[in-house]
């Protein structure tokens, strides 16, 4: 069963994904895949056409967001999909909130279900940036310095917060939601009025913010499959096609970037980027898959672990992907070892 769609604001990522894996599970008859889609406003589709429905149920907006605009609220009975027990293997292609943060783990470890990736507690540490730093911390991991502070806090002293993230991180610096994936909700500030711009917006979007320094620095990033022993693929490079930072259009929007592989740093650099990347996979106890992504900086060649991704965006021409097919294993044997992965981790 390959779950797709979802709440988050990666729905349509979630969407371009699974059409990619469902084709590929199903070529030469390899595996029977039951398509279930999750709408915007959490209905779960399971008969009929689940793909064709939910990309027929949104508009698109001036801004490239989207609208539904059709379907009824979910009923009682139309939630789960009846079924559920009687599959082999659930693949979650959810990315983001109600998906990649333990909410549809837990659901299937309660239902007793074999599922691909992270369980319960690696999704949810994976997803929130500020949990996920304080473990990284504990590890000794090299991380950029950052500020974790709430919705209520910049609501009630906003000017008390301005202040101590001036005074801990300076200029530049990027704020975030702490619970968002694909760069959404990410604002760079320059000075204190972008400053309090990016931390308004990133309220809007979630209750717990990270702000973190900004760095000249070099976007490198692997991935990582496996529970126990998980291996590690070789470096990429991120290349921006314009000038700014890593937000969700240049990952998702075509052009946007170009990743260099393998990355051109020197080989005890791509040992050291492999073995930080792996301690990260284990801090956090994910499973299955991740892709982990540093910063390398401009001058000083000081390696900095950024952030963890748990369910990374799957298709063949996605970076958790495409590093793996640089490193000896296509796009259809990879989706093979995730299924045993998930299958092994069950049993």
């Amino acid at each position: 069963m390959v779950v797709f769609g979802g709440r988050s604001g990666e729905h349509e990522v979630s969407l371009a994904s699974a059409r990619a894996i469902t084709a590929a599970l199903r070529k030469g008859g390899r595996h029977e895949v039951v398509p279930v889609g999750i709408t915007r406003s959490g209905r779960w589709v399971h008969s009929g056409d689940p793909m064709r429905e939910l990309e027929s149920n949104h508009e698109l907006l001036p801004d490239g967001s989207t609208l539904e605009i059709s379907g009824p609220p979910a009923k009682a009975g139309e939630k789960l999909p009846a079924n559920l027990g009687s599959v082999d293997v659930v693949f979650p292609v959810l990315h983001g909130p109600y998906g990649e943060d333990g909410t549809i783990q837990g659901m299937l470890e309660l239902a007793g279900v074999p599922y691909v990736g992270s369980g319960v507690l690696g999704s949810a540490v994976g997803m929130d940036k500020i949990t996920m730093k304080k473990v990284f911390a504990h590890h000794g991991l090299p991380q950029v310095d950052w500020v974790g502070l709430t919705r209520r806090e910049w609501k009630n002293e906003p000017e008390a917060q301005v202040r101590k993230i001036e005074a801990a991180l300076g200029y530049p610096c990027f704020v975030k939601p702490a619970n968002l994936g694909s760069s959404v909700g990410i604002g760079k500030a320059e000075d204190a009025e972008e400053l309090r711009t990016a931390l308004e917006a990133a309220a809007g979007f979630d209750r717990r913010i990270i702000v973190e320094k900004g760095v000249d620095a070099r976007e490198i990033e692997v991935s990582v499959l496996g529970n126990e022993a998980p291996d590690v693929s070789v470096p990429g490079e991120i290349f921006l096609q314009a000038d700014g930072f890593y937000d969700y259009e240049a990952k998702y929007v075509e052009g946007g970037m170009e990743l260099g592989v393998p990355a051109k740093i020197p080989a005890e650099t791509a040992d050291e980027v492999r073995r930080v990347a792996r301690t990260a996979f284990e801090a956090v106890d994910a499973a299955g898959m991740a892709r982990v992504d540093f910063f390398l900086e401009r001058g000083t060649d000081r390696l900095l672990l950024n952030e963890i991704n748990t369910i990374p965006g799957f298709t063949p021409t996605s970076v958790y992907a495409e590093l793996w097919a640089a490193s000896g294993l296509p796009y259809e044997d990879l989706l093979e070892r995730l299924i045993a992965l998930a299958l092994e981790r069950h049993g």
